[in-house]
């Protein structure tokens, strides 16, 4: 009896023990934020054997690395060789000692970073051209063509790139057109301070067909004249083309006499790129419009991607496959564009080329290759035997430091360091490692990345861990009551929460479900739950029950079709409604590629496969539908 009550009190200590120390971690993490040094030091030294005590250290250095030596940094690099912590300082360093010009330490240190950002990358250009390394000029042009603004280290470079004549007049142009594309006003100007006396962008009219591209249009139509004048009456054209495309295309009409063929044939591709989106039938004669003028304008891969998508709903096949063919080499290696490819040459009886195709893809678990195995008549089967991590492999990880500290960043409850430690740990893991680390996160309720780290392996994988499925007992009688296929709604909530129950959207979206405020609101008044209040739908059992009701509710509405109550569920009903073709029937998967929202696309992909692979983990019957059957066919609206 006496050893028993000892051993509780041991537990009852060592429990005591961790809770101080944690709040001292908390409390030297705010001193590190405040900047307090002293108060930093009392709380590290009672930290010294905490998971996180490399992290205190860091702080410590941190505070003053502007003054520590190389010898006592390189200690810490050393000491915590392949952490994230040493990442972090060595970036830190490195970005002091290029500001200080220190190129020999610096280019010591740059190869040994792990994540080579756009801010260091400039410095070592710099470094590069300043120890005269041939070459480093041209590799570093590139990083002129980018459309959004860029850190303070690129100016130097971009100054030494045009003293050396390595960025043009045109080069500048073209760079404030991108800027203007993607409305970013403030980088065109910034840009056109590179250019000479008369030839700068007029930033006067630039403001006036921000306040008003109409107006502007209006006003400028027969004023067309200079370089600055073309690119901001198309910036004006492209502000007018986001909400009415007639309304655009018809100032379009009047003005596009003033412009040069490359000009017209750029635009052209923009009103086919928004027409595709809107799935409006002038999408595909605009791409070729774009594509006859001499010179034209070349596509983007983006652009590609659209008339492929809008070729698709028209069922021309011929031009999806000169599309795909036209893509840059890594965007046609995407699943989707390989899928595509397979089923136009099997559709040109080119079985053998497209089973080529279709037989690598079958091998990846996401949506086109489920179709891909579907379409080689094979379905889908989990193997009997996933693999089954040891409890000596699950041990050994779970004692690796990384995995250690994201441990106790979770139970800090500072999920984002958490994830960030976590991240970096497992990121040379191989299948067995990274089952071993799912399996942890698993039993320690870190859900999402249980299934994160399950979805990386590549030959050993375990579905149960990919498909994890918590709270099942829960919803089951829910379900029950709202008649819901259970694989479906363990699908949708894996990709809406990854089962994080407390989890919050920064656009408000609440728990398992990410239930907006207002929808819950309304079906807790339709479920007669008078008392309801907004922390209610953060608890499991309400969460799971707004949810479902939400959920059947979409599902009625759309006849009972899982593709459409799913794109309803992430878009609303109406977007839903809206994407469905207004004269003819759409095969499923076309209906599904051709969503204009890039997030619901993928959400709606993500969700229904998700769903054939909880109904095999499930183990429901055979007669189960394959995603083929789960996609049908969507009818004309």
């Amino acid at each position: 009896m006496a050893k028993y009550l000892f051993g509780l009190w041991l537990l009852f200590y060592a429990g005591l023990l961790s809770a101080n120390q944690d709040s001292d971690f908390i409390a030297a993490r705010k001193a590190f934020q405040a900047g307090n040094a002293k108060l930093l030091a009392i709380h590290a030294e009672r930290l010294q054997n905490h998971a996180l005590a490399p992290y205190v250290h860091y702080y410590q250095l941190r505070l003053h690395l502007t003054t520590a030596s190389p010898e006592t940094i390189r200690r810490f690099l050393s000491q915590y060789r392949n952490s994230l912590m040493a990442e972090r300082l060595r970036e830190d360093w490195l970005k002091i000692l290029a500001k200080n010009q220190q190129w020999a330490l610096f280019a010591e240190e740059y190869p040994l970073l792990v994540n080579q950002h756009t801010e260091l990358l400039c410095y070592a250009f710099q470094q590069r051209h300043h120890t005269g390394q041939k070459g480093a000029l041209h590799e570093a042009r590139q990083l002129w063509f980018n459309a959004h603004s860029l850190p303070n280290s690129c100016t130097p470079l971009f100054d030494i790139l045009l003293t050396n004549g390595l960025i043009t007049a045109e080069d500048i142009w073209t760079r404030i057109r991108m800027a203007l594309e993607v409305g970013q006003t403030g980088v065109a100007k910034h840009v056109s301070r590179y250019l000479s006396g008369s030839q700068t962008l007029e930033t006067a009219k630039l403001d006036a067909a921000v306040r008003d591209p109409r107006r502007y249009l209006e006003e400028q139509h027969n004023q067309i004249r200079t370089r600055s004048d073309r690119e901001i009456a198309l910036f004006a054209i492209l502000r007018l083309l986001q909400n009415d495309t007639n309304q655009a295309f018809a100032h379009w009409y009047q003005i596009q006499a003033q412009f040069t063929a490359i000009d017209q044939s750029y635009l052209l591709g923009r009103f086919a790129y928004r027409a595709a989106l809107r799935h409006d039938s002038r999408a595909l004669d605009w791409f070729t419009d774009a594509a006859s003028t001499n010179p034209s304008y070349p596509l983007t891969d983006t652009l590609l991607a659209w008339k492929a998508r809008a070729a698709l709903r028209a069922g021309n096949w011929g031009m999806v496959l000169e599309s795909i063919e036209n893509m840059s080499d890594s965007e046609q290696q995407i699943d989707t564009w390989r899928y595509w490819k397979a089923r136009i040459l099997k559709e040109q009886g080119k079985i053998l080329d497209a089973n080529a195709i279709l037989i690598p893809l079958s091998h990846e678990h996401d949506f086109y290759g489920q179709l891909a195995r579907e379409a080689l008549g094979t379905m889908l089967s989990a193997p009997e035997k996933s693999y089954q991590v040891s409890a000596r492999e699950i041990a050994s990880i779970q004692q690796t430091p990384g995995i250690q500290r994201s441990l106790a960043f979770h139970r800090l409850n500072l999920r984002t360091e958490a994830s960030r430690e976590w991240a970096w740990t497992i990121r040379g893991f191989g299948d067995t490692q990274l089952l071993a680390a799912a399996e942890v996160a698993h039993r320690y309720g870190m859900y999402d990345r249980a299934i994160n780290t399950a979805n990386r392996t590549l030959s050993q994988h375990n579905f149960n861990l990919r498909f994890l499925a918590p709270h099942r007992d829960t919803l089951k009688h829910i379900l029950q009551q709202e008649e819901l296929d259970e694989a479906w709604v363990y699908g949708l909530i894996r990709q809406e929460s990854r089962f994080i129950a407390d989890i919050k959207s920064s656009a408000g979206a609440m728990g398992l479900m990410q239930l907006m405020p207002a929808t819950a609101r309304w079906v807790a008044k339709q479920l007669g739950i008078y008392d309801y209040r907004e922390s209610l739908a953060m608890e499991i059992n309400t969460n799971l029950r707004l949810g479902t009701f939400y959920l059947k509710h979409v599902l009625t509405l759309f006849d009972n079709q899982t593709l459409l109550a799913s794109a309803a569920y992430n878009a609303g009903p109406g977007r839903a409604k809206r994407w469905r073709d207004t004269h003819s029937s759409l095969e499923g998967a076309i209906y599904a590629e051709t969503i204009p929202f890039n997030e619901t696309r993928d959400y709606v992909k993500k969700v229904l496969n998700n769903t054939v692979h909880y109904a095999k983990v499930f183990k429901h019957d055979h007669s189960a539908p394959t995603l083929t059957q789960r996609l049908g066919i969507v009818a004309a609206k």
